[in-house]
């Protein structure tokens, strides 16, 4: 049994930040441009990291984050140390994560949450924490949603927000495969709607704090977190990552503040988190909120998901707009490039439909023998999987934010996300599509006969492959074998 959630602290996001090191940075800016906020698109990886911790640094009243994975690994623990070091200045920090991979971190959470300035609350927790197993098995209907919202908050002036989760992966930290990802940084008043969506979540009846659910942190974990935060400091793959970060062009536009923002109307679009619960009302939920905003689109959709399941209802949406001259392109990750075969098997069967509607399917190429390249943007590099989701409409606006087009974003977890009124961004969405993608993709058609094949293009050659390239035949077999069950819902 979870304990009762009754009698939490209350605490709101503060709105009097005005004074402080970043309120003095961004007033005069915002109040140049009134009633619009100022977005920058964090397509590198390791800027996307940089932003994160020069906001803490900078931080001096509050710092709300709110994630569905933070990995303890090298990214994982320099923020961890960036969270506690704001602490030790005295800035509240507020850490609200999903339970479902917080598999190892407890005692960490635990030392955290003993600190006088940090607060930590876990979403949709498991009540029995070890084995995790029973855990899920015992709420599995409860524990089957989750949320999936990514945001990162300094002092209610700037906010990120965007399809990152914290991890090496996600911040081109490690040797493997780099998450080919997109963020949005951002200032003004969408800020303050950040903030208060964070306090809807941190108040909802699925946020538990973690003492109530983790044993208490002896001295000697309290101890270990400071000491742990002057180890990382000295770890040399630490020390080499941030040295890169130095020489950033970006991190010393941001520093500066010279970075070169674009002003636009930009709002937050989150679900209810009653949605945890199975009592949103289907208006509250983002999906609904979505298709109200953008509407029918009149001549353009390119969109970007790494798990693409379309389902049949979304088939014949699709379908009805490519009948009505409206040009779909979509990038999702090939079979050799997705982390979720069983993800892959619910879209695979939707190709040949997607295909004969007129929609134009491409799927991201893996090269692991390839490193992953800055600045790799929306389509990321050949060592990349893709993570970023997002879609453009018509040019003149566009979506970022930790939304799938699968089931599960639309009916199972939480989700959040900016919609951009930017032509600007739009059309660098478009760009990549016409630039990138054809040569880091492979373009999948069908064939007169009503057979699949895919197109890959490389030094100007172009190859066509019978099977799905690069995924071996057993995993080609069992991608087919799930195909054929009813598991849409549940991926």
């Amino acid at each position: 049994m979870l304990p009762s959630p009754a009698n939490r602290t209350v605490s709101t996001a503060l709105t009097d930040t005005g004074a402080t090191r970043l309120g003095r940075a961004i007033s005069p800016l915002a109040g140049a441009h009134p009633g619009v906020s100022g977005i920058y698109p964090l397509r590198d990886a390791r800027d996307a990291f940089a932003a994160r911790y020069l906001l803490a640094e900078a931080a001096e009243r509050t710092l709300d984050a709110q994630y569905y994975i933070w990995r303890r690994d090298l990214s994982g623990k320099l923020l961890f140390k960036a969270l506690y070091q704001a602490a030790e200045r005295g800035v509240r920090v507020r850490l609200l994560l999903d339970d479902n991979d917080t598999a190892g971190l407890d005692s960490t959470l635990a030392a955290l949450d003993s600190h006088p300035q940090i607060e930590v609350r876990l979403f949709n927790p498991l009540a029995i924490r070890r084995p995790r197993a029973l855990g899920y098995l015992a709420g599995l209907s409860r524990v089957n949603r989750r949320m999936h919202n990514k945001s990162f908050t300094a002092d209610n002036q700037a906010t990120i927000v965007g399809g990152r989760n914290i991890g090496d992966e996600y911040f081109g930290a490690t040797n493997g495969v780099v998450f080919a990802d997109l963020d949005v940084i951002a200032v003004g008043p969408v800020v303050g709607e950040v903030s208060r969506n964070f306090d809807r979540y941190w108040a909802s009846g699925s946020a538990y704090p973690a003492d109530r659910l983790l044993p208490p942190a002896g001295s000697a974990q309290i101890a270990e977190i400071a000491s742990a935060a002057s180890r990382v400091e000295r770890d040399p793959a630490a020390v080499a990552y941030m040295e890169a970060l130095r020489r950033s062009p970006f991190v010393r536009e941001l520093t500066a503040g010279t970075l070169p923002l674009e002003w636009v109307a930009t709002r937050m679009v989150s679900d209810d988190p009653a949605k945890a619960l199975a009592r949103a009302a289907r208006e509250a939920l983002l999906p609904y909120k979505l298709k109200t905003i953008f509407g029918t689109p009149a001549a353009r959709v390119d969109l970007v998901s790494p798990y693409f399941i379309p389902t049949a209802a979304g088939v014949d949406t699709f379908a009805a707009w490519a009948a009505q001259g409206v040009k779909i392109r979509v990038l999702t990750n090939s079979l050799e490039a997705t982390d979720v075969a069983a993800v892959h098997a619910g879209y695979a069967k939707r190709r040949k439909a997607l295909l004969a509607a007129g929609i134009t399917l491409y799927e991201l190429r893996l090269s692991l023998g390839a490193a992953p390249a800055r600045g790799g943007g929306v389509s990321g590099s050949s060592g990349s999987s893709l993570h970023a989701k997002t879609f453009a409409v018509d040019g003149s606006r566009a979506f970022i934010g930790s939304f799938n087009f699968d089931p599960r974003s639309a009916e199972l977890n939480t989700e959040m996300g900016f919609v951009i009124d930017s032509a600007e961004l739009a059309r660098q969405i478009a760009t990549v599509f016409d630039s990138n993608v054809p040569s880091d993709a492979y373009e999948v058609r069908l064939s007169d006969s009503g057979r699949l094949y895919w197109i890959e293009r490389q030094d100007g050659a172009s190859l066509r492959h019978r099977e799905e390239p690069g995924a071996s035949f057993w995993r080609r077999a069992w991608v087919r074998f799930l195909s054929l069950f009813p598991l849409e819902r549940l991926l």
